[in-house]
Parts: structure tokens; C-alpha cells; sequence
């Protein structure tokens, strides 16, 4: 065996055998957690990624052996739950990835632990389902005689504890507003312009709203729908869409996964067959269709197409822009903006492109933060996990206030969960002003002057 020190090759992602007998086997899986857990252990370069790491070194630093076979098998679930699935120790720290001959996939093995903990029945699976249930809660949430409920209890101590022991919500985390006048129900319809493909871009958009965008936030929505019309591009919105499935990916939940995918891809597929570049505004969506799914289903044609016309919406307006297609007439200047690169966006591996657009604001300087902010999907709200997500967020909070041209006039996150949690732990630190929250597409919205 060649026992080099890293790779310097790109990371090779192996096709997850989710369906594969093996997969579920409890004892197999801890196995290979034992064989990965120790490549991990002598080197401790992930250290301080995430609190997955150091519970795992502070369990091998505390066993009789202080090897990774002093630690008990029941203790790796404790590692397991501290993993929120970001990748970044995949894609941007770990030396020994495939094509690496130990072939470490951190990530994908604590999707199947965590697949195997799923399986097996969790003390806290009520509570899990329930939060990953997205569009679920989105469409009862969202009803108008019981959104202004819904948002006015989790506003209120009170009902905020009783929500943490009922169900497991850490009652000081931040929740999300449901919005009655939802994406999909009240966008507007594109204009009949013509369409100008690209060498790079496809000429007309397929946007895949998301549950978040849908029921929680439509302005995000509504701000994509007027940068594509004001450089007429022609847009849909994806008939029947469903979650993506990612809520249910980090849980383990993978026939739920199977069954999401079912309901979506046959409908995105038929779009990519016509030549749309589908535009998802969360990252996280984005990467479900562009690496997870093209993963557990690698010989599913249909899912490839669509992994191949999938685009976060800012790598599409830059590629319009190499395209000579984008307009560029702005006419708000943003000041000073704080830019965080959320971890679902890093490690789609189109560089910053966020960061690209909103430089080409004129008035503009971009303070980027390029680190997890430690939210994570429903992670960050659990009992729990909320107050090491602000632990692990720490960090970012500080080097948003920082931004070296002075204090900043505005936050913003591509994925808008995280944007609101930096925005709550930004309040702990001596800026009781603090800057404006707004997601980068509603910016460049602004710094274009549409209405």
C-alpha cells in the first residue's frame, strides 16, 4: 500500500449504494466507521469545521486507549449526530478523498449511519419528521386564517417553552414566518420575450421556487422574477414542485428521498429536454439536484439531465454575463455589504459568484465570509444542537461586523436560513444598530431600482 500524505487530485464522489443489502448493516457500517474514525483521529485537520470532529477526538482523547478502539461502539452515534451534512470536509479540507487509496467520504458515511439510526427508530424521530416535513408544514402553516397563529406563537416565551419540551425546538432559536400570499400563487407572469440562448446560458428559466421560498419568504422569489424580466429572459415556475428532499436527506429518511425525487424529477426533466436552465434561489435545493440526487441515482438518465441544467441563479447571471446578455444599469449603490458563502454553495464548486455580481455594483464593497455559520436546515433549531450551532457560528458572526471599510450597511447569505441565524447571533456582539438582512438576489433587485 502507498501511504502518501493527501491527494492532490479533485475530489471523486463514489455513487451512494443506498439500495445495496450491505448499506444497512449495522455492524459493516461501524466497521467502516472505526477505519474512517481513525484516519480522522490521526490527522485532525476537519478540527474545527464543525462540533462532529472534536466530539470524536475528545471521545478517542478520553478512552483508556486513547486509539480509536478504546471508544465504544455506542458512542459513534454521538459523533454522527453533530454531522449536519455540509460537505465542506469533502470538498475543501480532507486529503485523503477519493481518488485517494483510503478513500475517505466523511459526509456520505454518517448519511449512512444516520440511515441506519432511521431506520432503527430514534427517541427524537417525532420531532425530526415533523420539521422535515416542509411542504406539509408549509401548506397548513401558510393557510390565512392560521399563518397569523402560527407566527404569533413563535414569537411568544410562553409558547416558545412549551414548544421546546413538546417538541424538541429550542425555544430562543430563530423560526422562519409563514406567508399566506405564497411564491407560487401570486408571481408574476413573464413577459412574451424572445429567447436569447448563450454559448453558456440557456436562454429562458425554469425557476424551482423551494418550500423556504414559497411559503416563507416569496420576496425572494418575486426579486428573481424581476432580475430575469428586466433582462428579458422568459421564465416558468415548475409545475407540481415538492421539496427537494434535502430535510429528509439529513435525517436518513432516503425512501422519502426516492419519493420526492419521483414526484420532481419527471416534470424538471421534461424542462431540461426544452432547453430551460432551472434556477433553484437555496442552495441547498440546488445541490440536492446537482450532486445527492445524480448520487443515489446514478443510472437514472432523467436525473443526470437535470443535475446537468441545474444552476444556482447567480452562476447563471454570470454566465449570461460571459454571454454579453446580462444588463448592467444599476442604479443603487449597496455601500458596504457582508457577504457570507453559505457551505451548501462552496461546495457546488462554481466559485463566488455571488460575490462577482454584487462587485459589479457600482458604490459597492463586498466583505466576504467564507465559513459555515453553523445553522444547518433544522439542525440549528433542535434543543439540542442550537446552542453549539451558535458556538460554531461564532466565528462568522464577528467577521460580518467586520467588514474593513467600516461597519456594514447590510448582511446577506445565499442560503437565507443562514442569513437569519447570523443575523441572530450578530445581536450579541456591540452593535445594537446592526446592518440590514437581505438575501443577494433581493440586492442586486435593489441595486438594479426595480420595484
Amino acid at each position: 500500500m502507498n501511504n502518501r500524505e493527501g491527494s492532490l487530485e479533485a475530489p471523486t464522489r463514489h455513487p451512494l449504494d443506498w439500495k445495496s443489502p450491505s448499506f444497512h448493516d449495522r455492524e459493516d457500517c461501524f466497521a467502516e466507521l472505526e477505519r474512517v474514525f481513525d484516519i480522522c483521529h490521526t490527522c485532525r485537520r476537519c478540527v474545527s469545521l464543525c462540533n462532529a470532529f472534536p466530539t470524536l477526538f475528545d471521545l478517542v482523547d478520553e478512552s483508556a486507549t486513547m486509539e480509536v478502539d478504546g471508544v465504544a461502539k455506542d458512542d459513534y452515534g454521538r459523533v454522527v449526530d453533530q454531522c449536519y451534512l455540509c460537505d465542506v470536509c469533502f470538498m475543501t479540507k480532507c486529503p485523503y478523498v477519493p481518488p485517494h487509496e483510503w478513500n475517505v467520504d466523511f459526509p456520505h458515511l454518517m448519511l449512512r449511519a444516520k440511515a441506519i439510526q432511521f431506520k432503527a427508530g430514534t427517541p427524537t424521530k417525532f420531532r425530526d419528521k415533523t420539521l422535515s416535513a416542509t411542504d406539509r408544514n408549509g401548506k397548513l402553516a401558510s393557510i390565512p386564517i392560521v399563518v397569523h397563529a402560527v407566527n404569533k406563537m413563535n414569537r411568544m416565551p410562553a409558547a416558545r417553552a412549551l414548544m421546546e419540551r413538546g417538541l424538541g425546538v429550542h425555544k430562543s432559536a430563530w423560526l422562519p414566518d409563514f406567508d399566506s400570499k405564497t411564491f407560487r400563487r401570486t408571481a408574476r407572469k413573464s413577459a412574451d420575450v424572445p429567447v436569447r440562448d448563450g454559448e453558456r446560458s440557456p436562454g429562458k428559466v425554469a425557476i424551482f421556487s423551494t418550500c423556504f421560498v414559497n411559503y416563507n419568504e416569496p420576496g425572494i422569489g418575486h426579486d428573481l422574477a424581476s432580475i430575469l424580466a428586466h433582462n428579458a429572459i422568459p421564465y416558468v415556475l415548475v409545475a407540481g414542485e415538492a421539496c427537494c428532499g434535502m430535510p429528509k436527506l439529513e435525517l436518513g429518511d432516503l425512501d422519502s428521498v426516492e419519493k420526492l425525487k419521483d414526484k420532481n424529477i419527471p416534470t424538471l426533466a421534461a424542462l431540461a429536454r426544452e432547453g430551460y436552465a432551472i434556477l433553484a434561489p437555496i442552495p441547498s435545493c440546488a445541490l440536492m439536484f446537482k450532486q445527492e440526487l445524480p448520487g443515489m441515482f446514478p443510472d437514472d438518465p432523467e436525473v443526470q439531465a437535470v443535475r446537468d441544467a441545474m444552476f444556482d441563479p447567480f452562476e447563471y447571471l454570470l454566465a449570461r454575463r460571459r454571454d454579453g446578455l446580462l444588463r448592467e444599469d444599476f442604479k443603487v449603490e449597496l455601500g458596504r455589504v457582508s457577504y457570507h458563502v453559505s457551505c451548501h454553495l462552496r461546495v457546488q464548486n462554481v466559485g463566488q459568484k455571488t460575490r462577482e455580481a454584487l462587485a459589479l455594483i457600482p458604490g459597492t464593497s463586498i466583505n466576504t465570509v467564507e465559513r459555515c455559520s453553523g445553522h444547518a436546515g433544522t439542525w440549528g433549531v433542535k434543543k439540542e444542537f442550537h446552542e453549539t450551532a451558535l458556538k460554531i457560528g461564532r466565528p462568522v458572526f464577528r467577521q460580518m461586523a467586520e467588514h474593513p471599510d467600516g461597519a456594514p450597511a447590510w448582511i446577506a447569505s445565499d442560503c437565507a436560513l443562514a442569513g437569519h441565524h447570523i443575523e441572530q447571533g450578530m445581536e450579541s456582539l456591540d452593535n445594537p444598530a446592526g446592518p440590514r438582512l437581505a438575501h443577494p438576489i433581493t440586492l442586486l433587485r435593489i441595486a438594479y431600482g426595480l420595484d
